[in-house]
């Protein structure tokens, strides 16, 4: 018999213990903030699924609820080559993908560095970085020269209007592009011409939103997937709806296109509710708002998205100086800063796994300058875990939404983004916060419905959807609207 020696006291990070009545007091008032309810949940998810429908109607709502043109879901049996690039904020993604036919696929990818002009440069000169990357890319992965025409799968960020997988009119740059002669333009024949010069067996094929590639990814590799989600910077999701459940499309598809069938919606659900009707935004939620560059838009992301929960905590920590509880007597100027606390600020928190909280002692005191107490510790421990908790639970009300608009009982949920695969505990308090809206009373692993980790969208996404296109021009078939 092996002697294992006493056993040792359970981990008390976080705990309250030695921690005086009034900081107590501010714990619970601040949970009380930050808490969702079942009920509170249930109640929005309510009002989600109206919105989503009315954004699908010909009047239209806050949720865009745009057609993604992909009008069936991945047998799992597309097999072939495909390319696929992803044009970011700082680099271009070039990505030969080789689906096997049952369900895996392969990827080779490069990333080349975007020109430090090239946000401001000339149409021609941004189609031609494009171009010369591919031909590099082939160059590299097929040196003997001999390849047969490639379809290609472009994942472009920007807001376009698509009204076909292959066509898509850039609305405006963002991401600190402002390229001449490219808004107000159709980007796919603009990227040919560029392929055309240089001799590239190429063929632009499908111009795809990143969510809906997670979706067709991580529908392709498992067929129990139903939704494509990000969890990041953002927050989004797609779906596959019905097209005779789709208002706004009716009288402009081709007559090719089946009615009974479906076609994938990209929701872009960030701006859920920015009417203000349901949510429970606080004061801090409301500043937020009120001192973005958009003021009114995109309400529900600016509660659970990523790049704002850092700034949710730091507006609470001001107030709570302001009001004598933490800080005292110590300069507090870079706390003023706005957004100087990104989303890996409260993740650390969460993550410190020392019972006197020490890495946030040493976070606090290298990133802001203020020395803290052990009880001024725990009580941003415990802020840090209610405004993470906030952001998970208000998370899946848009999953439970997707469930209830198609009658979903039991499916996947591919989910992507450095919330979702970083930020500590957030898939655990998901799980938690779907089994209080469908009352489920079930351990997680048991759930019908399950957020999984998705496939990547924007290199296999584009791939897989640019395979789908090629099958359906092979039938004669039509990718979007009537001409």
């Amino acid at each position: 018999m092996v002697h294992l020696g006493p056993k040792k006291p359970p981990t008390r990070k976080g705990s309250l213990i030695d921690v005086p009545e009034s900081l107590k007091e501010k714990v619970d008032q601040l949970h009380t903030l930050f808490w969702v309810t079942p009920e509170k949940l249930k109640s929005i998810t309510t009002h989600f699924v109206s919105e989503l429908e009315k954004g699908l109607s010909k009047a239209g709502g806050n949720i865009p609820m745009i057609p993604g043109w992909v009008f069936e879901y991945p047998t799992g049996k597309e097999k072939g080559d495909y390319l696929a690039i992803d044009l970011g904020g700082t680099n271009l993604r070039v990505c030969l993908i080789k689906l096997g036919g049952d369900r895996t696929f392969d990827t080779i990818q490069s990333k080349f560095a975007l020109p430090k002009d090239i946000r401001t440069t000339e149409s021609e000169n941004l189609w031609d970085f494009i171009a010369v990357s591919l031909r590099d890319f082939l160059h590299e992965e097929f040196p003997e020269g001999s390849v047969h025409k490639l379809p290609l799968g472009f994942t472009f960020s920007y807001p376009a209007t698509q009204t076909a997988l292959n066509h898509g009119v850039l609305q405006r740059w963002t991401k600190g592009y402002d390229i001449k002669g490219v808004e107000g333009h159709d980007v796919v024949p603009m990227l040919q011409k560029a392929l055309d010069k240089y001799d590239l067996p190429i063929e632009v094929t499908a111009l795809i939103n990143d969510t809906t590639g997670t979706l067709v990814a991580s529908a392709y590799t498992d067929p129990e997937t139903q939704m494509g989600l990000i969890f990041g910077t953002g927050c989004n999701g797609a779906y596959f709806e019905k097209v005779n459940r789709i208002p706004k499309l009716e009288g402009k598809l081709c007559d090719d296109v089946d009615l009974e069938g479906l076609m994938a919606i990209n929701c872009e659900y960030g701006a859920f509710d920015n009417e203000h009707k349901v949510l429970p935004r606080t004061k801090y939620d409301v500043i937020i708002d009120e001192e973005s560059p958009r003021p009114g838009q995109q309400a529900f992301e600016k509660m659970i998205s990523g790049y704002y929960l850092g700034e949710v905590m730091r507006l609470v920590l001001l107030d709570l100086y302001a009001d004598g509880f933490i800080f005292k007597n110590q300069d507090i100027s870079k706390l003023n800063e706005a957004y100087i606390l990104d989303t890996s600020f409260p993740a650390k928190i969460e993550e410190d796994p020392f019972e006197n909280l020490s890495d946030t002692n040493e976070l606090i005191q290298t990133l802001l300058g203020i020395k803290t107490t052990k009880p001024e510790r725990h009580l941003i421990r415990k802020l840090a875990e209610f405004v993470g908790e906030r952001s998970s639970r208000l998370s899946v009300c848009g999953i439970a939404a997707l469930a209830k608009k198609r009658g979903l009982t039991e499916c996947h949920a591919a989910a992507d983004g450095s919330v979702y695969n970083k930020y500590p505990n957030f898939k655990e308090r998901a799980a938690n916060a779907l089994n209080d809206i469908f009352d489920w009373n079930l351990p997680a692993d048991k759930h019908p419905i399950k957020i999984v980790a998705a496939e990547d969208g924007s290199g296999a996404g584009a791939a897989i959807i640019a395979a789908l296109a090629e099958n359906r021009l092979a039938k004669g078939l039509s990718l979007g609207e009537r001409s």
